[in-house]
C-alpha cells in the first residue's frame, strides 16, 4: 500500500516564511501557481500520450517546491521581478517571435493591468524572468528525482509511487533524460547566462551521482566523499534556484555569488536534515519509506559518524548494514535506528547542520536587509526544526 504523504496547499510555504508581509506571499504564490502551470503545460506538449504522462507524474502530487520558491526568492534581489507566467508553449516554441518578444506579442500585454492575475488572465501575459527560474529550477530537480529514485529503487516519491516503482527503471531514466532535454532548451533560449548556470549544474548534479554510486576510495576520507556528493546533488541545485532568479531579474553580480554561497551551505544543510529525517520521520509524515537510505546501504551523515570513531555500536550497526538486514520488512531496521539513537550520530548529524546553517546565515547578513533576505533567514529556522 502507498503511503499518503503530509501533502500542503499550493504557496502554504510561502506563507509561512513570509509571515507580516502580504505583498511578499501574494508575489511568491503568484509565481508558484505560474510556474506549476507552467511545468503540467510543458509536459502535456510531449507528441506521445506515455511520455507526457510519465513526464508530468511528480508535478501534480505535494511536495514543498522549495527549488521554484527559491528561484522566485532570488529574482526578488533583481530589478526586472514583474508580473506572472505564460504557457511553456509561448516560450519553448521559437517559430513564434511574439513568444519571447514582448514588444510583438498582442498589445493588451502593455496594459499594466495585464501584470495583474486579478485583473487579466496570467496565461495572456509574456512570462515574468522570475517564472522562467522557477520552471527551471523545478525542471532539474524533477528530473534528478527521477534518476535518484532509480538509484535509491525507490518505491514512492511525493506520496506516490515512484516512477520507476510504476513504469520501470529504463522508462524512468529515459523520463528523466527527457526533462534535462527540455531544461537545457529552455535554459538555450533564455541566453548565456541561463545556460551556463544550468550545464554546470547538471555537471555537478551527475557527477554526485556518479561518486555517491562508485562510492569513496581506499585513499578518500568517507565523510569529505559525503560532503563532495551532496554538494552536487543537493546544493548545487539549491544554489542555482536563487541564481537563476536573480540573474534573471538583473540583480548585481556580488548579490549573484552571495546568493550561491547562501544556497551551498542551505542544500547541505537541507541534505543533512534529509539523512536524519530518513531516519525520524515516518512515511506517512514524509511521502517517503522510513530508512530507505539505512535499508540500501546509502552513507547518510549519522551512519558515517556512527562508524567513524568505533564507538561501542559501530560493529552492530556495521554488521545490519553490510547483511543488509536493516530493510523495511526485516527486523533489522528498528534496531539499526536505535542504534544510531543511541550512540549519539543523530544528536552531532543535528550539529553539523546546525553548522552549514549559521554559514548560509552569516551570507545572508551580506545581502541588503529587506522582505526577501528575511525570507533567506526564515527557510534556515525550517530547516533547523522540519520533520517532514
Amino acid at each position: 500500500m502507498v503511503a499518503s504523504a503530509r501533502t500542503e496547499p499550493r504557496g502554504s510555504m510561502a506563507m509561512e516564511l513570509t509571515i507580516g508581509d502580504p505583498a511578499l506571499t501574494a508575489r511568491l504564490e503568484r509565481g508558484m501557481d505560474a510556474s506549476e502551470k507552467w511545468l503540467r503545460a510543458l509536459a502535456a506538449e510531449a507528441r506521445d500520450p506515455c511520455v507526457a504522462e510519465v513526464a508530468g507524474h511528480l508535478f501534480g502530487p505535494g511536495g514543498k517546491r522549495l527549488r521554484p520558491l527559491l528561484a522566485l526568492v532570488g529574482a526578488e534581489f533583481g530589478e526586472r521581478a514583474r508580473g506572472i507566467a505564460a504557457p511553456p508553449a509561448a516560450v519553448l516554441s521559437s517559430a513564434d517571435p511574439s513568444a519571447t518578444d514582448p514588444a510583438s506579442a498582442d498589445p493588451s500585454a502593455a496594459d499594466p493591468s495585464a501584470a495583474d492575475p486579478a485583473i487579466a488572465d496570467p496565461a495572456a501575459t509574456d512570462p515574468s524572468p522570475a517564472v522562467e527560474a522557477a520552471a527551471l529550477a523545478e525542471l532539474v530537480h524533477v528530473a534528478s528525482l527521477y534518476h535518484d529514485d532509480v538509484m535509491d529503487q525507490a518505491r514512492t516519491r511525493r506520496g506516490v509511487p515512484s516512477v520507476n516503482a510504476r513504469w520501470g527503471n529504463t522508462t524512468a531514466v529515459l523520463a528523466g533524460n527527457w526533462l534535462l532535454s527540455k531544461a537545457a532548451q529552455l535554459a538555450a533560449e533564455l541566453g548565456p547566462e541561463t545556460i551556463r548556470l544550468q550545464s554546470k549544474v547538471t555537471n555537478r548534479l551527475i557527477m554526485g551521482q556518479i561518486r555517491e554510486l562508485v562510492g569513496p576510495s581506499d585513499d578518500d576520507d568517507p565523510l569529505s566523499h559525503y560532503f563532495t556528493v551532496v554538494a552536487g546533488k543537493s546544493a548545487a541545485l539549491i544554489a542555482m534556484a536563487l541564481q537563476l532568479g536573480a540573474v534573471r531579474t538583473g540583480a548585481p553580480e556580488h548579490v549573484v555569488q552571495t546568493l550561491a554561497e547562501y544556497g551551498e551551505h542551505l542544500g547541505i544543510a537541507f541534505q543533512i536534515s534529509d539523512d536524519i529525517l530518513d531516519i525520524t520521520s515516518t512515511s506517512e509524515v514524509s511521502g517517503k519509506e522510513q530508512g530507505k537510505d539505512l535499508a540500501i546501504g546509502v552513507a547518510s551523515l549519522p551512519v558515517l559518524l556512527a562508524l567513524a570513531d568505533e564507538r561501542p555500536e559501530a560493529g552492530e550497526l556495521r554488521a545490519l548494514l553490510s547483511a543488509a538486514t536493516a530493510g523495511p520488512e526485516g527486523a533489522g531496521l528498528p534496531r539499526a535506528v536505535a542504534l544510531l539513537h543511541r550512540c549519539g550520530a543523530l544528536a552531532e548529524a543535528r550539529t553539523v547542520m546546525n553548522a552549514r546553517l549559521l554559514r548560509a546565515r552569516t551570507a545572508a547578513n551580506r545581502l541588503p536587509d529587506g522582505p526577501a533576505t528575511r525570507v533567506l533567514h526564515a527557510l534556515c529556522d525550517f530547516v533547523a526544526r522540519r520533520d517532514h
